[in-house]
């Protein structure tokens, strides 16, 4: 995220079955943990995986991986918060930097330090004293925008949050609710650090003024209401300002047939918020064992390097393939906003139920 977000940033770009489970176990209620062949990973809309990377794992493990998604990052990790007694998987993928002390805080998981570890760069490794936690993906949240309509509506397109408050973007931008969305509240958490504490209220309530339009999750945003998508185009959105990732535009080359010369959508380099995603073993997971090898697997370089073009985020460990596409169509933000995890910890609830009297009420 997981810009995220990702996998699904165009409808017809993946095809992907999602395997649901209730459980950790295929052969019934009285098969123990301990022997139970089959691990399932609870994550936001957004996972992917290729098809032989997987196969490879479940064959050289033994494990057969169920995949239950569940809705955006917030809504997953807040789904997994409340069922943590009796968790719907093992693994929960998809926690970000915006919501991890909120799973930390409610004893989401359990330690386990995964093989590799100490191959994650060292900007994204976080719980290192309790290793409650696996980086797994980072990403750029950010404002994308249609190229088609800025030209022709001979407006530069942009480049800034304060450009976003200006008369001439007036109700042009679509963002995700901060209280469901991962993105939503990145997008928040971005206008928190860019402004302070004494000013991005101010803020908001100028793009509130300037016709900012507020849906449930980042599918229905970009998707649905953003008109530079696929997606978009084929809904008739009117929208061309979307809260989304930095890695949006090359999923829109690399999916689209045929082929663009150059990404229909760019990407406001002054509106970045740099998130990161995790993975972790939930506490009262059923198949432990098959948790702990599952974790190992998404830090292995064979699951870092297929990562990027199917869930369109950047790789964490070192030496990881970043696809010649990211590099053209979708650099990484170079000066993105940043939150220390503290802040943003003693922070975030009183922010998100603020933003949410400000801009929904």
């Amino acid at each position: 995220m997981s810009i995220t977000k990702k996998a699904t940033v165009l409808a017809v770009g993946l095809g992907l079955v999602t395997l649901s489970a209730c459980g950790s176990s295929d052969s019934g209620g009285d098969t123990p943990a301990s022997t139970s062949k089959t691990v399932t990973l609870v994550s936001h809309n957004s996972w992917a995986v290729s098809k032989d990377v997987l196969a490879a794992f479940e064959k050289q493990s033994g494990y057969k991986v169920k995949v239950l998604k569940d809705g955006d990052a917030g809504q997953a990790v807040n789904k997994a918060i409340l069922t943590k007694d009796n968790p719907q998987g093992d693994v929960l993928f998809g926690v970000d930097n915006t919501l991890l002390s909120r799973a930390l805080d409610n004893d989401l998981f359990q330690s386990y330090e995964a093989k590799g570890t100490d191959l994650v760069l060292p900007e994204f490794r976080v719980d290192e004293d309790k290793h409650r936690v696996t980086p797994v993906d980072t990403g750029d949240i950010c404002v994308n925008y249609d190229k088609a309509y800025f030209s022709e509506h001979k407006l530069t397109p942009p480049s800034s949050f304060d450009d976003l408050i200006k008369p001439e973007y007036k109700d042009l931008l679509v963002t995700e609710n901060a209280s469901t969305s991962s993105p939503g509240l990145g997008f928040l958490l971005g206008t928190a650090a860019q402004y302070g504490d004494d000013g991005w209220q101010d803020y908001w309530k100028k793009l509130k003024a300037n016709g900012v339009k507020v849906v449930d999750g980042w599918e229905q945003a970009y998707n649905e209401e953003f008109s530079g998508s696929a997606g978009g185009k084929k809904a008739k959105a009117d929208r061309p300002l979307v809260v989304s990732y930095a890695s949006s535009p090359p999923a829109e080359v690399i999916y689209a047939d045929p082929k663009p010369a150059s990404a229909p959508t760019g990407v406001a380099a002054g509106t970045c918020f740099r998130q990161v995603e995790y993975a972790g073993l939930l506490s009262n997971a059923e198949n432990t064992e098959g948790g702990k090898a599952l974790l190992d697997f998404l830090l292995t370089k064979t699951f870092q390097d297929d990562m990027p073009l199917n869930m369109f985020v950047y790789p964490v460990r070192e030496a990881a393939q970043v696809p010649p596409e990211f590099v053209k169509y979708g650099p990484r933000a170079e000066n993105p906003e940043t939150l220390d995890p503290a802040k943003i910890a003693d922070n975030r609830d009183d922010w998100v139920k603020s933003w949410t009297s400000l801009v929904l009420r």
